[in-house]
């Protein structure tokens, strides 16, 4: 049976829960602009054996679209009080891009409730330049474009963005609908959301996450950078990190049976947050 209900996490802001399955709780949590509908092979495979949680953000997909609340403390928050309210007591998370960040920040937080986390396509830390993250671009020179982009034509801006993310060039259909999944997104949430994926800074919340964490990163991811992934890797206290061979930012879709195979190996995995996966293991797939 297919459960989709709302649940409130915030005065007056509901956000969408497809809630598939029985079992073992998986969260997906998807990047930006888009939401539950990018999980779909990942819930086909995942809801025999396992409950399947894909929550969309607020300003994303079916959920609430408020002024604002898009900084990353504040997703992180939705993130627990809606497993919280679907009564949940331990997950294993799975956060992809921009909602890596809102599920770090959550694990770091909330480790007994969060008992595994799987990051895809996201460094978590940090999605820009810093002094102590030597990766990327600042966000001074990353914020202003992606923002007068899509206050001039956000038809055009979030095409463009998503195409760039990708290793080859997906199909058109794929493109159109990707595109069409963004456009859910509007405008005021979509530079909110700039600011705060590209300003947020979790460095300190490193030593924080002590649970399991698989890494899955696109060799090729031109958003989240695999050495990136690397660097975050060496610092994490219990961290299994596979790059996936040409593949780009969109690993459920440009590498999905390599991808499918790393994550259900994780999360049906008999080992529990108190024996390590692989401590600092990188792997090419």
């Amino acid at each position: 049976m297919t459960a989709m209900p709302y649940v409130d996490v915030d005065n007056g802001v509901r956000l969408f829960v497809q809630d598939v399955g029985a079992g073992p709780v998986v969260v997906l949590v998807a990047g930006f602009g888009l939401d539950h509908r990018i999980w779909d092979r990942e819930v086909r495979v995942l809801a025999p054996r396992h409950r399947v949680l894909c929550i969309d953000q607020r300003g994303h997909g079916l959920s609430d679209k408020p002024l604002d609340g898009y900084d990353v403390e504040r997703l992180a928050q939705d993130l627990v009080i809606a497993l919280r309210r679907l009564d949940v007591t331990a997950a294993t998370v799975v956060g992809w891009s921009f909602g890596g960040q809102a599920a770090f920040r959550a694990a770091a937080q909330c480790p007994e409730l969060i008992e595994r986390l799987v990051l895809v396509g996201s460094n978590a830390v940090r999605a820009s330049r810093s002094a102590d993250f030597p990766f990327g671009l600042p966000p001074e020179k990353l914020v202003p474009p992606l923002i007068a982009a899509e206050e001039r034509d956000r038809f055009a801006a979030r095409r463009e963005s998503i195409l760039s993310g990708f290793h080859r060039p997906p199909a058109e259909a794929v493109l159109d609908w990707l595109v069409s999944c963004s456009l859910s997104m509007p405008s005021w949430a979509a530079v909110a959301c700039y600011h705060s994926m590209l300003e947020t800074d979790l460095l300190d919340d490193i030593e924080r996450v002590r649970v399991p964490v698989l890494q899955l990163i696109g060799a090729t991811d031109p958003v989240h950078s695999a050495r990136g992934a690397r660097w975050l890797n060496e610092r994490l206290a219990d961290a299994r990190l596979v790059e996936l061979a040409d593949c780009g930012h969109y690993p459920m879709l440009e590498a999905p049976d390599r991808f499918g195979d790393e994550l259900l190996a994780f999360i049906d995995s008999d080992q529990t947050a108190s024996a390590p996966i692989r401590p600092n293991a990188a792997t090419t797939a």
